[in-house]
């Protein structure tokens, strides 16, 4: 942060000691430990119904989400001051592409242990899945959600919300503020439809993400999907925060048709997640439900 301080000469900003980093580590070390704790079912005396590992959980994540909310506030204040200067919010943009390459390798994971179970149903190697799935996918006696009900409506949806974000985009760069908020009201409120019909469709979905002894190829269909389409719902969530607090910016002016990194980032997190879900519903929906008994 840079209150009280002289803007600098050079294009870098120094940022003033901050105690955030501490305190992020050490809220994210008791979130980890409270989590294993209990996830083990560690059990102490029960502090507000929770055991001992519960309540660390939760005060590592508040301790977490405060430090989110202090620190990028902090920047926020920076941006405001005009201390991100070009050179600035070049290195910015550099950062945002590198976290989003992150993500794009985490999906990986999520679609390569998807392949691997339905390109490979009777591997040679993997006499267990063959006997499991019956070398077919999906495994028989799975009864899968068709593509063309709730998930084609939930592509139009969110193929919709970056279509309203880019109009808030284009009134940004042009100075129309109401074209901006317009804009985002809409995108923020597709992305929460789109949220409210997956969490139906979870709810209704003929398969389940715990084990059940009786139906275990159903097991290994349920984890993939869920596991796959789950954090992409997350994201959903994530970005349509991202949205919200830029639309309280909005609100409060913070941004110009040239300085908005916070909406640009905003913007390209979102078209990320859209292009993600082409491919969930491309690959998981339509080829990977292709023959299987649909509900």
């Amino acid at each position: 942060m840079a209150d009280g301080h002289a803007k600098p000469e050079h294009d870098y900003h120094l940022v003033d000691p901050s105690p955030w980093p501490l305190v992020g580590a050490t809220s994210a070390l008791l979130t980890a430990t409270g989590a294993v704790l209990w996830l083990a079912q560690h059990k102490g005396a029960p502090i507000a119904g929770f055991t001992y590992g519960g309540v660390l959980f939760f005060t590592g994540l508040f301790g977490v989400l405060f430090v989110m909310y202090a620190w990028w506030s902090d920047v926020i204040k920076e941006a405001t001051v005009g201390y991100h200067t070009p050179v600035v919010q070049l290195h910015h943009r550099y950062g945002m592409i590198l976290f989003i390459f992150s993500e794009v390798m985490f999906f990986v994971a999520w679609f390569w242990a998807f392949f691997n179970s339905s390109i490979f149903p009777d591997d040679a190697a993997q006499v267990i899945r063959t006997e499991l799935f019956q070398g077919v996918w999906p495994p028989k006696g799975v009864e899968v959600l068709s593509p063309w009900k709730l998930p084609l409506l939930n592509t139009l949806i969110l193929l919709s919300s970056g279509a309203t974000l880019t109009w808030a985009h284009h009134g940004l760069l042009h100075g129309d503020r109401e074209t901006v908020k317009k804009g985002l009201f809409a995108t923020i409120g597709l992305g929460l439809l789109f949220t409210m019909i997956q969490g139906y469709e979870y709810v209704h979905a003929p398969f389940a993400f715990s084990f059940d002894p009786a139906k275990p190829a159903a097991t290994n269909y349920g984890s993939t999907f869920f596991m796959a389409t789950g954090f992409h719902g997350f994201h959903v969530i994530v970005g349509t925060i991202f949205l919200i607090v830029c639309l309280i910016r909005v609100f409060k002016g913070h941004f110009t048709p040239d300085h908005h990194l916070g909406f640009e980032f905003a913007a390209w997190y979102w078209h990320f997640v859209d292009v993600v879900w082409l491919f969930l519903f491309a690959c998981i929906y339509v080829w990977g439900n292709w023959g299987g008994a649909m509900e």
